[in-house]
C-alpha cells in the first residue's frame, strides 16, 4: 500500500495539520529551510501520531530554497549531509524517537537522480552514518541500477511517486519551470492515484503509461488547497 509523505518543517504553516493525515514525514534539515525550534516541533508531532520521521537534506542554499544546483566536491557533500542528519538524528533520540529514511530535498533529489556519481555519494554519506537508515528516491525505469548501487552499501531503498507533478515520457519529473509541471486541479489527482493503484502505472505527461515500482507517495503541503489534496489521497489510501 502507498504510504503518504510530505516535505515539512520548511517553515510553512500547515504542518500540525496536515501530521494526522500522512505515513511518514521528511523533515528540513536547516540547509535549505526549517530551524532547529521547527525540528523540534515536528518530531514531537510525528511521534504523536506515529508518523515516520526522515531527515531532508539539501544544498546548502536557504536563498533558493534548496532548488539551484550547486557543484561540491563529493567529500564535502558527504560531510554536509551526514552533518544534516546526525542534527535531526539528536532531536529525535532527545523526545524518544525514530529517524527511520532519508529523502534528498530539490535540486540535491534531482541531480542525484541524473547523476550515478552523485547518487552514489549520497548512499555513501547514508550508509557511512548508519546503513539502517533507508534511502527514499524517485521511482524510474532504472530502479533495479539504483537498487544494487545502494545495496552495496547496505543501504535499502524506498520508491516514491509524486502524486501532483506530471512526469515526461522517460519517467522523470516535468522540470517546474515548464508548463503543467504541477497539477493542481484536486479531481485530477485523485483520478491518476486511483488508476496507478488499479493498473500499476502513471500516465506521463503525453499519455503515455509509465509502469512504476511505488512504496511512497509524496504530496506537498506548502498551501491551503493542498489539505483538500491530502485529505482526498487519505480517503482513497
Amino acid at each position: 500500500m502507498l504510504r503518504l509523505n510530505c516535505d515539512m518543517g520548511e517553515g510553512m504553516a500547515y504542518d500540525a495539520q496536515i501530521m494526522p493525515l500522512i505515513d511518514m514525514a521528511n523533515l528540513a534539515c536547516g540547509a535549505h529551510a526549517g530551524s532547529e525550534a521547527l525540528m523540534h516541533s515536528n518530531v514531537l508531532l510525528a511521534k504523536q501520531y506515529g508518523v515516520q520521521i526522515g531527515a531532508h537534506p539539501s544544498y546548502p542554499d536557504r536563498a533558493n530554497f534548496g532548488r539551484v544546483s550547486m557543484q561540491i566536491g563529493p567529500e564535502k557533500l558527504e560531510v554536509l549531509i551526514r552533518q544534516q542528519i546526525g542534527a535531526l538524528d539528536a532531536i529525535c533520540q532527545a523526545h524518544g524517537a525514530k529517524l527511520s529514511y532519508v529523502k534528498p530535498h530539490g535540486a540535491l533529489y534531482n541531480d542525484m537522480m541524473r547523476d550515478k556519481k552523485l547518487f552514489k555519494t549520497i548512499v555513501q554519506a547514508v550508509s557511512s552514518y548508519d546503513s539502517s537508515l533507508q534511502l527514499m528516491i524517485l521511482s524510474s525505469p532504472q530502479n533495479s541500477e539504483h537498487a544494487k548501487l545502494a545495496a552495496e552499501h547496505g543501504i535499502t531503498l524506498i520508491y516514491e511517486l509524486f502524486a501532483d507533478r506530471n512526469y515526461t515520457e522517460e519517467g522523470r519529473l516535468v522540470p517546474r519551470g515548464e508548463p503543467d509541471a504541477v497539477i493542481e486541479d484536486t479531481a485530477l489527482i485523485v483520478k491518476r492515484i486511483k488508476h496507478y493503484q488499479q493498473q500499476g502505472e502513471l500516465l506521463s505527461i503525453t499519455g503515455t503509461p509509465l509502469k512504476l515500482a511505488g512504496d511512497s507517495l509524496c504530496v506537498h503541503g506548502d498551501n491551503a488547497s493542498s489539505l483538500a489534496v491530502i485529505k482526498a489521497l487519505r480517503d482513497v489510501l
